[in-house]
């Protein structure tokens, strides 16, 4: 009976220790998972904190500029400054206002210039 009992504590210290190999090996896979998905996260959270302060920077320029657009709007809505573009760019004058509109005779000097271009290509063809 010795030689029975004793085949039968082998048989079952070699199942006892294939299960806790295989069980120690389980847990290994689980911790390599573990760590590789805290290292994932880990350089995820660091990415989408620097995309986050990238993008509340583009905000704070975008609100800046809209608030000073809407300065603007408020400058360039008063009566005043419509009057004066439209004086200035449109050549518009008041109810009470006579526009007179001087121009300056720029046609003899574009004349003056072209005939000296074309004396300069005629001596330089005839050379």
């Amino acid at each position: 009976m010795s030689d029975e009992e004793n085949s039968k504590n082998t048989k079952l210290t070699r199942k006892t220790g294939f299960y806790y190999s295989f069980l120690t090996l389980v847990l290994l896979f689980c911790l390599l998972q573990i760590g590789f998905g805290a290292i994932l996260n880990i350089s995820k959270t660091i990415s989408y904190r620097a995309k986050i302060s990238t993008l509340t920077k583009i905000r704070d320029l975008a609100e800046e500029r809209n608030k000073e657009l809407k300065q603007d709007i408020k400058r360039f809505s008063t009566m005043s400054s419509l009057e004066g573009i439209a004086r200035n760019n449109l050549k518009m004058a008041g109810e009470d206002e006579v526009l007179v509109i001087i121009n300056q005779p720029q046609t003899e000097t574009k004349t003056k210039t072209k005939s000296k271009r074309k004396k300069r290509s005629n001596n330089a063809g005839n050379s």
